[in-house]
């Protein structure tokens, strides 16, 4: 029998508890969300950090993992939900991961955080963003939204990083999405959109910093059976997948990646698949229930039985019947 940690123990108790004083609609929501959650704190170790950036940023290519991790990402990445009001004439430090503009709006990012990168004449200062995305298709062209994500992270420096007129100080921005489930085509893929250079007449050219302002990029996961099945791709695929046992996770993460995973990763893991399971069982449940309810109508209709008749038919238990009634519609 597998022993739980004691944090997953605490997570999957107050969870129950959760469940037990709300409603099915806001238990599966509740469990979403801790799901959600624990996906975040999951991407947010920095380790995990450190290769999504290497393997994506050109700041970091020649880069040790190692040293990414414990040099260049500055304190512990945001998570929470603090308050930041780009609108308010006010100096800060740091960051946080919600912009609150009364002009445009508030958005959560979902971990946020200040690097420094090494350049030729000593340090440069970014501002990393990276989501988890589990709808590929939300609605609109996930692009689109990196894109903002990216503009609302410069344009929140006013004030911040810089005053005036003094851009110089603008600090450049990357927004990385992780996405889970993407199209058939995109899995296994990063994309990454920037801005460049064009010239159209002449041949004059800006110093790239001037204009290296942003750059998104779109990763999405795929399978093991998938092309490209490696580096960060299968790391993302690794620490993100359900599926795997922690034994087995933490077998590849140390023959492949050089990660031994801590007590607080096992336990973060732990956390992952206890509420992916719950959320599945929960779907299960649901499906039962609604297969059930179904048999239950249509002998009702068909034959026309009682409800307690056809409940004896589909010999449902007495303690689960009254679930069922308040759902049973009778033809007059």
């Amino acid at each position: 029998m597998k022993v739980e940690s004691p944090i997953a123990q605490i997570i999957r108790t107050a969870t129950e508890q959760n469940i037990s004083n709300a409603d099915e609609s806001e238990a599966n929501d509740n469990q979403k969300t801790l799901f959600d959650s624990s996906c975040k704190r999951i991407l947010s170790i920095k380790i995990f950090l450190a290769w999504i950036m290497k393997a994506c940023m050109e700041e970091y290519k020649d880069c040790d993992v190692n040293d990414i991790a414990e040099k260049y990402i500055e304190g512990e990445p945001e998570i929470s939900t603090t308050p930041v009001l780009p609108d308010e004439n006010i100096l800060i430090n740091g960051t946080a991961n919600e912009d609150t503009s009364t002009k445009e709006g508030t958005i959560v990012y979902d971990i946020r955080f200040y690097a420094a990168a090494p350049k030729r004449d000593g340090l440069t200062r970014l501002i990393v963003n990276v989501e988890a995305q589990s709808q590929w298709n939300p609605g609109y062209p996930l692009i689109m939204r990196g894109l903002f994500y990216c503009c609302r992270m410069i344009s929140a420096q006013y004030n911040r990083e810089f005053n005036k007129s003094h851009y110089e100080k603008i600090k450049k921005v990357v927004s990385i999405w992780v996405c889970k489930n993407p199209t058939a085509e995109r899995r296994n893929t990063i994309n990454q959109y920037y801005i460049a250079e064009k010239n159209l007449v002449g041949s004059a050219k800006e110093e790239r910093a001037h204009y290296d302002l942003l750059s998104v990029f779109i990763i999405g996961l795929g399978r093991k059976e998938d092309k490209n099945y490696e580096g960060i791709l299968e790391l993302l695929e690794v620490i993100l997948s359900t599926k795997i046992e922690n034994e087995e996770r933490e077998r590849i993460l140390q023959k492949k990646f050089g990660i031994i995973m801590s007590e607080e990763m096992k336990g973060e893991f732990e956390i992952m698949c206890n509420l992916s399971q719950a959320i599945e069982d929960k779907g299960i449940e649901k499906g039962k229930f609604e297969a059930t309810l179904s048999n239950l109508q249509s002998l009702i209709n068909t034959l026309s039985l009682s409800t307690e008749k056809a409940m004896d038919v589909l010999n449902i238990p007495q303690d689960e019947r009254t679930k069922y009634t308040p759902h049973i519609k009778h033809v007059n």
